[in-house]
């Protein structure tokens, strides 16, 4: 029995052998083009999962620095604000977050040190200081977001991502006028005095 198991495994081995030596079969070819599709697909959605990255990263950090302007501002304009960057971004992060689950991206957690940074500077800072400081910050943080959501919402590879970025648009713009508005608040406030 042991020489007919022996006989199979090497006629096998003969069979395998005569056809990797012989002409490759269509399936191989078909195989190495689906595997170059996965990786080039792969590539394609880097630049998408970067972005997904950054706006979680960013979304972290606004809903940090909401929570800081509601308490260290003087400036009700500028405590709307940071209500508002609370509220819309902590509901932006669990949308991304669940878009990202289904995408296989890992997001971040906890903010970045460049984030870290921000929030430590502005922490140090009170008053009507904190509040220019606050308002400069989200005018120039938007402004940034917005290109990089319109740059997501007219490029990016992933259709749902990209669905994201473009729906996120308006509300960013709201921020930024907010944001411009609180600042001018400040200025007007600082004439008036």
């Amino acid at each position: 029995m042991n020489t007919r198991i022996y006989l199979s495994l090497v006629a096998f081995a003969a069979l395998l052998s005569f056809t990797s030596c012989g002409n490759k079969s269509p399936d191989s070819t078909e195989a190495a083009e689906a595997e170059n599709d996965k990786k080039l697909d792969t590539l394609d959605l880097e630049a998408d999962g970067e972005f997904a990255v950054a706006a979680a990263d960013g979304g972290l950090l606004e809903v940090t620095l909401g929570k800081l302007a509601q308490t260290k501002s003087v400036t009700p304009a500028i405590q709307e604000l940071g209500k508002t960057m609370e509220l819309d971004h902590s509901k932006a992060n669990e949308e991304l977050k669940a878009l990202a689950g289904q995408k296989n991206i890992t997001l971040p957690d906890s903010l970045s040190e460049k984030s870290r940074r921000m929030v430590d500077d502005l922490s140090q800072k009170a008053g009507k200081d904190f509040d220019k400081a606050y308002a400069d910050m989200m005018v120039d943080d938007h402004q940034k977001d917005i290109d990089t959501f319109r740059k997501e919402s007219e490029k990016g590879n992933d259709g749902d991502l990209k669905a994201w970025a473009t729906a996120k648009l308006p509300i960013l713009a709201h921020h930024l006028e907010m944001a411009k508005l609180a600042r001018e608040s400040i200025k007007e406030e600082k004439k008036a005095n």
